[in-house]
């Protein structure tokens, strides 16, 4: 069981808003961490959190902390939401649907995700591309060149706006019109590094940044490691470009194979410093790929006339089914869960199948039905 499957949707705008407002506290209160709001909301409804200093005693929460929680105000914490909307910033929580279901199934999801740009952009099929800051020019254009690729089929790009391939990648993304959204170690409002201040505008007006951290966060080294899995839980499958054998490139790689998620890596010449991370993970069982192609026959597609198609024949029947739980309004992701009861990663598979051959699309409020079928 996951840490978000103790915390309920919310069933209304107004539960929602109240639930954002005390995820927003426990956030913002020092010294309660991640893995101790967690353990709080295991104990405790979400609505129950502030009825009294005691009770959050005995949840486990030190007598100093409890009071900060019980003494917090909700009335600015819901102003603040209503400040950040203003900003453009959209703020998704653990109880909202529109929350990211493959990032539900990480041991320790965020509780909120700030946004900025394109949100729809969550729900959509994902590959993160990622690779060293210091990258060859090789290493880049083939990073481009594979997000290009990808995008073309409808794949969100999903990187970390760091220098080298992370930049590449977005930038192959968005160089004909494709979708890609960037993980940051910052608030969604700064920009770091510097050096890349026009991708940043580019992402936040064609794409999407995601982060978990409070709008004007600067940049710390701990951020980093809590933005590489949010990359590898986003995604259906991380692909590295190239990486030193110790790098962060390859936590995200280890942290997608914790997740259960495909690892791909592109090889290179053994005496480049820069291939020797990618070498080390085929080693260990990643999947070796050259071209864009590779990538989308590990997902299960292969490219007819243009399309990029299932080639497994035994999922056709699953799909076919899964058709009959999708509707010709925009059905939610969760909804399709829940009425087909197939476990997200395969349902997300199953989905990426299906839009890429045409019998459904992708809208703000799920997945749309195409045709008459």
């Amino acid at each position: 069981m996951t840490q978000s499957e103790f915390i309920p949707s919310a069933s209304s705008e107004a539960d929602l808003l109240r639930a954002d407002a005390i995820l927003l506290a426990l956030i913002r209160t020092p010294g309660l961490g991640l893995r101790s709001a967690y353990s709080l909301l295991q104990h405790l409804a979400i609505s129950d959190l502030f009825d009294n200093t005691e009770t959050l005693i005995e949840a486990g929460l030190r007598r100093d902390i409890a009071t900060r929680l019980t003494a917090t105000k909700l009335e600015p914490l819901q102003h603040q939401l209503s400040e950040y909307q203003r900003q453009g910033i959209a703020v998704i929580s653990l109880v909202n649907p529109l929350y990211p279901p493959l990032l539900k199934e990480l041991p320790d999801p965020p509780l909120l995700l700030f946004c900025l740009g394109n949100s729809t952009l969550l729900s959509r099929p994902q590959v993160a591309i990622v690779g060293s800051r210091g990258a060859s020019v090789g290493g880049k254009r083939h990073a481009f060149e594979f997000a290009a690729q990808l995008s073309d089929a409808e794949i969100v790009v999903t990187s970390g706006m760091a220098m080298g391939i992370d930049a590449s990648a977005h930038q192959g993304a968005l160089h004909n019109g494709g979708a890609t959204l960037a993980v940051l170690g910052t608030g969604v409002d700064l920009c770091y590094p510097r050096r890349n201040k026009a991708l940043w505008e580019q992402i936040a007006q064609h794409g999407l940044l995601v982060s978990e951290f409070l709008p004007g966060t600067p940049p710390r080294a701990q951020h980093f490691p809590r933005r590489n899995r949010i990359i590898a839980g986003l995604s259906l499958a991380t692909l590295v470009v190239e990486a030193e054998q110790k790098s962060g490139s390859l936590i995200t790689a280890e942290l997608a194979m914790d997740y259960n998620r495909e690892v791909m890596a592109m090889p290179g010449a053994v005496n480049n410093p820069y291939s020797r991370g990618c070498h080390a993970l085929i080693k260990h069982g990643a999947a070796l790929v050259e071209n864009a192609e590779d990538v989308l026959a590990e997902l299960g597609c292969y490219q007819q006339k243009g399309l990029y198609i299932n080639k497994r024949e035994e999922q056709k029947e699953g799909e076919n089914t899964l058709l009959r739980h999708i509707g010709f309004e925009p059905t939610s992701i969760d909804a399709i869960a829940v009425s087909s009861q197939i476990p997200i990663a395969q349902l997300l598979t199953l989905l990426i199948d299906l839009e890429l051959e045409g019998s459904i699309t992708s809208t703000s409020g799920g997945y749309t039905r195409v045709g008459g079928e």
